[in-house]
């Protein structure tokens, strides 16, 4: 048996695997890899080796995680515009990416997107109480504009879709 007196060496696992097995469980972001590596006690310069490796063998790209999470969120989470450039700016993605890869996001599906999030909120007891008293209108179109930009919609947006809702759904007979 043979025993080593080095106080460098790690028992557990190395930074090589434990960086593919944050990339196991999703795509990371090269500022989120730097991040988690240095986290689980990894010195800079093993983190800097790993991260060469994983450039080397083309695991870590920032602009196609970020399209790849732009178009996740979007789809999966609803997210609007405004979440998404904050989300990918909190991963450390260059601004640039950011608004590159934002300019690739559907207008027309991001507003039918926030459509149908507010066609989801707004329930069929709401429209008959909006029929009756149309100065419930206000309260009604407050919270759902706010849902829609806590989501992360621009707030013009908001605006014109609730607006659009809100006048159809008390129009309909």
């Amino acid at each position: 048996m043979t025993t080593t007196s080095d106080p460098e060496e790690r028992t557990g696992p190395s930074a090589w695997d434990a960086a593919l097995r944050l990339l196991g469980v999703r795509a990371r972001s090269r500022q989120e890899m730097i991040e988690r590596l240095a986290r689980k006690g990894f010195d800079p310069d093993t983190v800097d080796e790993v991260m060469a490796r994983l450039d080397k063998h083309h695991l870590i790209d920032d602009e196609d995680f970020a399209a790849e999470w732009v178009r996740s969120r979007h789809a999966h989470s609803a997210r609007g515009r405004v979440a998404l450039r904050q989300e990918l700016r909190a991963k450390g993605i260059d601004p640039g990416i950011v608004e590159s890869t934002l300019a690739d996001l559907d207008p027309e599906d991001e507003r039918a997107v926030a459509a149908e999030l507010v066609d989801k909120k707004l329930t069929p007891g709401q429209v008959d109480r909006l029929r009756a008293d149309p100065g419930t209108r206000d309260a009604v179109f407050r919270r759902l504009a706010g849902m829609l930009m806590r989501r992360g919609y621009p707030q013009s947006l908001a605006i014109e879709v609730v607006t659009e809702s809100l006048d159809a759904a008390t129009t309909l007979d």
